[in-house]
């Protein structure tokens, strides 16, 4: 018996029951999302506003503007906060349908889009080709552990393949820069119909911190038709399981207005 089959049997099954059956999601600890408390904004204080490198927070008259579509989780509005109106969470599940449901509203939860029919055509598995579109490879950090023993991203009928053809999702990662505009179009061009779209990091939502700048564009918008949003810098594996999830309609959506469940 070859030693590494002999101390697998030792440990034992090292995949999470979750999210199927609860259980450990590997994100103990884990920063998400600043959370606003409007009620403890100071008047006239925009500390959070000048400090964010993304400017996802803007300062009106009335209050704070949010777009945690443009958040890369930085921390650095808590840490500068006087009053506690930007506090740090563990807010990571992020993933909505519609863009605007990235913005903060102060309503609430409102009633959630469905997918646009995608769920029905998925009986049993999920095919997806990834484009890096001028990522870090922060988000391809995270995409690889997607397949680790930990997550085995296989146990859920979600597959990443390595030709466009055969793909049902086409999942984009970083702002779209000009010289992975063409590739990226020609890998849509090459999918099947019907054919999906999924944003992955506040690069491919947004265009993150180098986004419109002369070698890039602000993300997918006004590129491709995208399906799933779902920001972060970069969304760590559980967060990406829990979009595809909700794409798949086996997992609801967590957040609207800006806001998340629970």
């Amino acid at each position: 018996m070859a030693l590494w089959t002999l101390f697998g049997l030792m440990r034992g099954k090292a995949t999470t029951p979750w999210p199927s059956e609860g259980g450990n999601d590997g994100q103990d600890g884990i920063l998400g999302m600043p959370r606003y408390n409007p009620e403890a904004c100071l008047d006239g204080c925009e500390e959070c506003a000048a400090i964010c490198p993304t400017h996802a927070i803007e300062a009106r008259e009335n209050g704070l503007a949010i777009d945690y579509g443009r958040c890369i989780t930085c921390q650095l509005c808590t840490e500068v906060c006087p009053s506690g109106a930007m506090e740090p969470s563990g807010d990571w599940a992020f993933g909505v349908r519609e863009r605007d449901d990235l913005i903060w509203s102060g309503r609430g939860a409102r009633e959630r889009p469905q997918p646009h029919g995608g769920p029905k055509a998925f009986k049993r598995s999920l095919h997806i080709r990834h484009v890096d579109a001028g990522s870090c490879n922060g988000c391809e950090s995270e995409l690889q552990a997607l397949n680790n023993p930990f997550y085995n991203l296989h146990r859920l009928g979600i597959f990443f393949t390595a030709s466009p053809r055969f793909a049902d999702l086409l999942l984009v990662t970083g702002p779209v820069t000009s010289a992975m505009y063409e590739p990226l179009m020609a890998a849509y061009e090459a999918m099947a119909e019907p054919r999906w779209v999924m944003a992955v990091g506040t690069c491919a939502v947004s265009g993150g911190l180098s986004g419109g700048n002369y070698a890039c564009g602000t993300g997918l918008d006004g590129v491709l038709p995208v399906d799933v949003y779902l920001p972060g810098c970069p969304p760590n594996p559980a967060a990406i399981i829990e979009a595809l999830l909700m794409f798949l309609d086996r997992a609801p959506q967590r957040v609207s207005g800006g806001q998340i469940d629970g």
